[in-house]
C-alpha cells in the first residue's frame, strides 16, 4: 500500500500556477479555434458576389454580419467590387442595349447613305439637264447663225424685192383681171388707164395695150386670165429684147485682160456702193480685180471705196479730192496691166444728165480708158435708183447718147412701187439689165433675169 503524498504548501502553489497556465493556454487555443472559424465563414468564396456586410444565405436567421476586419495600419483596403444586379439580368439587358444601339447606327447610316444617294442623283440630274438646256440653247444658236448665214449669202429674193412693185401696179392689174368680168371695150379702157398711169412710161404702154387689142380682135382673148397671160408673155418679150444674146448673157469677164467696167450714174443712185458688190462678186467667182476711185469730187466716195477694196481683198488707186478722174482711171488700168488683173473696175463721179459739161467730163475718161487698153472700157454700166421713176428713163437715155451704155444696174427695187420701169427702159432703149439691186447686202445684187422677173412680178 502506498502512502498518500505529503504536499508541502509551496508544492501546492507550484501545482497551481502550472494549473492556471494550462487553463489560460486552453482558453487562447479555443478563442483562436474560433477566430479561424468565423474567418473562414465569413471569408468569401469564388462564387459568393454578396456586398460587404451582408449575411450569408446560409447564415442563420437573425445573426448579423461579422464585422470586417480592421486593416492593418498603413496598409490599403483591398479593392471591392461595385455592387451590382446578378449576372445573368445584366448580361441580358446589356446585349439588348448594344443590340438597339447597333440597330440605330445601322438605320442612321442607311439613311445617311440614302440621303447622299438621292442628293447625288438630283445633282446628277440637275446637271444633265442644264447640259440638255445649254446643248438645246447652242443647237438653236448656230441653227440661227446659220440660218442668218445662209440668208445673208443668197439675199433677199426677187419676189421679196419686188413686193412694193406688186402692191402698185400689179395690184390695180389684178383687181381689174380679177372681177370676172368679160373682155370688152370697157374692160380695155381700163386697161389702158391703169397702163398710162403705171411707170413702165407712155411708149411701152401704148406697145401693150396695141398687142391686147389685136388679139381681142382676133379673138384669141375671151376671159381675164387669158389677157393676164398675153401681158406676161408681152412684158417677158421685151424684157429679154426679143431674145437678143446681150439680154441673156451672163455678166463676166470677156476675153480681154484687163476687162475694164466704167460705172456711170448720178449722185445717190448707189453707184459707188455697186462697183464694190460687183468687186465682191467677181471675187468669190475666183477673178482678180483693181479698183479706181474715180469719183473725184464726192468727199466720201474714195473712203467708202477703199472700205469696199478692204473687205473684198482687191487694190484701190485713188487720188487726191478734186484731182483729175481720167487720170486716176487711167492708172487703175495700168495698175491691172501690171498685175495682169482679171478685171478693173472704174468708178466715176455722179455726173447729172442735166449737165453737159459734165457729161463731157465723163466721155473724157471713157477716151482716157481707151487709151490705157486697146478697146476700154469693155463694159459701160448706167446704176439707176428705181424710186425715179419716169425720171431714170430720161437718165438712161442721155447717159446712152453720150456713153454709149452697155447694160443697166437697177438699184433700190425693194423700196419703190415704181419697178415696172425697168419695162419702159428696155422697151425704149433697147438695153439689157444686168443686175438688180434688192436690198443692202452683197447677195441681194442679183443677176438680171427676164423670165425670173416676170415671174416674180406676177407671182
Amino acid at each position: 500500500m502506498i502512502p498518500p503524498l505529503a504536499l508541502t504548501a509551496n508544492d501546492a502553489d507550484g501545482v497551481a500556477l502550472v494549473a492556471l497556465v494550462a487553463a489560460v493556454v486552453l482558453l487562447l487555443a479555443a478563442a483562436g479555434v474560433r477566430v479561424l472559424r468565423r474567418n473562414r465563414r465569413d471569408a468569401p468564396s469564388a462564387d459568393d458576389t454578396r456586398p460587404a456586410g451582408q449575411a450569408r444565405p446560409d447564415a442563420p436567421a437573425g445573426q448579423a454580419p461579422p464585422p470586417a476586419a480592421a486593416a492593418p495600419a498603413g496598409a490599403s483596403a483591398p479593392p471591392r467590387p461595385a455592387p451590382s444586379a446578378p449576372a445573368s439580368g445584366l448580361d441580358e439587358e446589356a446585349r439588348k442595349e448594344a443590340y438597339r444601339r447597333k440597330k440605330e447606327q445601322e438605320r442612321l447610316e442607311k439613311e445617311r447613305r440614302r440621303l447622299e444617294r438621292e442628293a447625288a442623283e438630283r445633282r446628277a440630274g440637275e446637271e444633265a439637264e442644264r447640259a440638255a438646256a445649254e446643248a438645246e440653247t447652242a443647237r438653236l444658236a448656230e441653227q440661227a447663225s446659220q440660218l442668218e448665214k445662209a440668208q445673208a449669202e443668197a439675199g433677199k429674193t426677187l419676189s421679196a424685192g419686188l413686193a412694193k412693185t406688186r402692191g402698185g401696179f400689179m395690184a390695180r392689174l389684178d383687181g381689174l383681171l380679177g372681177s370676172g368680168r368679160a373682155i370688152d371695150d370697157t374692160v380695155l379702157a381700163d386697161l389702158e388707164e391703169l397702163l398710162f398711169t403705171a411707170d413702165i412710161g407712155v411708149k411701152t404702154a401704148t406697145a401693150l395695150l396695141e398687142a391686147v387689142r389685136g388679139r381681142v380682135r382676133a379673138k384669141a382673148l375671151a376671159d381675164p386670165a387669158q389677157l393676164r397671160q398675153a401681158l406676161r408673155a408681152e412684158i417677158t418679150r421685151i424684157l429679154s429684147l426679143d431674145g437678143a444674146a446681150a439680154a441673156l448673157a451672163p455678166f463676166g469677164p470677156g476675153a480681154v485682160r484687163p476687162w475694164v467696167v466704167m460705172v456711170v450714174g448720178v449722185n445717190g443712185s448707189g453707184k459707188t456702193t455697186t462697183v464694190g458688190k460687183l468687186a465682191a462678186k467677181l471675187r468669190a467667182a475666183g477673178h482678180s480685180v483693181v479698183l479706181g476711185a474715180g469719183d473725184t469730187f464726192r468727199a466720201a466716195a474714195g473712203e467708202q471705196l477703199e472700205i469696199w477694196a478692204g473687205r473684198v481683198g482687191a487694190p484701190v488707186i485713188r487720188g487726191k479730192d478734186g484731182s483729175d478722174p481720167a487720170s486716176v482711171c487711167f492708172e487703175a488700168v495700168r495698175q491691172g496691166v501690171a498685175l495682169k488683173a482679171d478685171v478693173v473696175i472704174c468708178d466715176t463721179a455722179g455726173r447729172l444728165h442735166t449737165k453737159a459739161p459734165l457729161m463731157e467730163e465723163l466721155k473724157k475718161v471713157k477716151r482716157v480708158l481707151g487709151k490705157a487698153a486697146p478697146g476700154a472700157p469693155h463694159e459701160v454700166l448706167l446704176v439707176l435708183d428705181s424710186t425715179s421713176g419716169q425720171n431714170a428713163i430720161a437718165q438712161a437715155r442721155q447717159f446712152h447718147e453720150a456713153l454709149q451704155v452697155t447694160g443697166l444696174v437697177l438699184t433700190k427695187l425693194d423700196g419703190t412701187a415704181k419697178g415696172g420701169v425697168v419695162i419702159g427702159i428696155c422697151d425704149e432703149l433697147r438695153l439689157p439689165v444686168r443686175w438688180v439691186g434688192v436690198g443692202e447686202a452683197v447677195p441681194d445684187l442679183r443677176a438680171f433675169s427676164p423670165d425670173e422677173f416676170v415671174e416674180a412680178l406676177f407671182e
